[in-house]
């Protein structure tokens, strides 16, 4: 990894009208690492990918990307910067109403100039990438849930993104399914060498892929530190939190 970031978060501060949000987070994202970013419900780990791909600008504060402010050179800087990242959303928000293929190809489609036989070529090399070969026909309502994951995961990698943002990428999914989504986002990451941000909630499995962990707690970063290292902290908050206990410092409300 190099030692600059590719990401500088600094002094990040964000509330929506009453609720507070962010106070002065801090965080540096590395080139080519796979940082989970966990917490408690409800303490804006979703909110934290979306100003880091400039969808929410901060009260205060800054994102770096390379050293750009996304929000301080204009919207033409931000769409362009906006291109060098994925994003695998929640539910994976594939297109209902289009195929397989015609799902990974929409961005390929809408932002590049490719003509339609590369677009399937890239479609086709996307879904062996991605162990879905022979699918492109059918609609998301006939995958399982770890099939259209999937799909969405060569959606997101399509046009081959330095910096990838995973949202939940395996809600809903049983623990050999999650297991699975894991290992595919570490082959993947592996192999097209992108920085990946991952909002997870699976404790412990997420450890066995990440690089780093950071922790959000109280509108901040509470530690931040490789996944062997985070196991064994001696913060009680994380302790606990990777426990799951009721009784400590973090509260059961």
């Amino acid at each position: 990894m190099s030692e600059t970031p590719i990401i500088q978060v600094r002094d990040l501060c964000k509330r929506f009208g009453q609720q507070v949000v962010f106070h002065g987070l801090s965080l540096d994202i590395q080139r080519g690492e796979i940082l989970a970013v966990v917490g408690r419900s409800g303490t804006g780990k979703s909110v934290f990918l979306k100003h880091l791909i400039g969808l929410v600008r901060p009260d205060s504060g800054s994102v770096c990307v390379d050293g750009h402010d996304l929000h301080r050179s204009g919207s033409r800087n931000l769409a362009h910067v906006r291109q060098r990242f994925g994003m695998l959303f929640q539910g994976g928000a594939l297109f209902d109403s289009l195929t397989v293929a015609e799902n990974i190809a929409f961005p390929l489609r809408e932002k590049t100039r490719l003509p339609a036989l590369e677009i399937q070529t890239v479609v086709t090399a996307m879904l062996k990438d991605v162990g879905l070969e022979g699918v492109e026909q059918k609609l998301p309502d006939q995958l399982s849930g770890g099939m259209r994951k999937r799909v969405a995961l060569a959606r997101a990698l399509a046009l081959r993104p330095e910096i990838v943002l995973f949202d939940e990428p395996t809600t809903g999914l049983d623990p050999i399914l999650v297991r699975s989504i894991h290992h595919l986002i570490a082959d993947t990451q592996a192999r097209f060498n992108y920085t990946a941000v991952i909002v997870s909630h699976e404790i412990p499995q997420i450890f066995d892929i990440a690089t780093r962990v950071a922790m959000l707690h109280n509108g901040t970063i509470l530690e931040v530190a490789t996944a062997a290292q985070f196991q064994c902290s001696h913060n009680p908050a994380v302790q606990q939190f990777i426990a799951g206990r009721l009784d400590g410092p973090l509260t059961s409300t």
